[in-house]
């Protein structure tokens, strides 16, 4: 499971560096896709194939719209965690989850993945989901 918050910095090449805790599940290769919400999902190769067959399922019964499998395909890419810890975050990837080169990250645990965020956006989703759970929204 990934659990717990980390602020983190993407450097003027794109990297970024994941947090200790979170590397050991994810080496030496995962998956960074688009994620709900305007985040990056950061993927085990077990879980991206349970979700990759998961969706062909979806699409195979009509759940789920071949353009959304394709899009998901064409935006996922397969990485390969370097000696520093750190992952090469894309153009199409930053440019999605609208982050800039240079700029402050949040990366969050998300149970069965980690997430990567801009910071505002992190906190716009976490104190909506807060409120929820506390059952502002009743």
């Amino acid at each position: 499971m990934f659990v717990g918050v980390h602020e983190r910095q993407l450097d003027p090449k794109g990297r970024l560096a994941l947090p200790a805790a979170f590397r050991p599940r994810l080496e030496p290769r995962c998956y960074l896709a688009f994620g709900r919400d305007k985040c990056i999902d950061v993927m085990t190769a077990e879980a991206f194939e349970r979700d990759a067959s998961d969706m062909l399922e979806k699409v195979r019964t009509g759940e789920m719209d071949r353009s959304q499998q394709r899009a998901l395909a064409a935006n996922t890419i397969e990485v390969t965690i370097d000696a520093q810890g750190r992952v090469n975050l894309e153009e199409k990837l930053r440019e999605y989850a609208g982050l800039a080169l240079g700029s402050k990250v949040v990366v969050a645990g998300s149970f069965d993945r980690v997430e990567i965020w801009e910071p505002e956006r992190h906190e716009r989703n976490i104190s909506a989901g807060t409120e929820k759970i506390a059952g502002a929204d009743a």
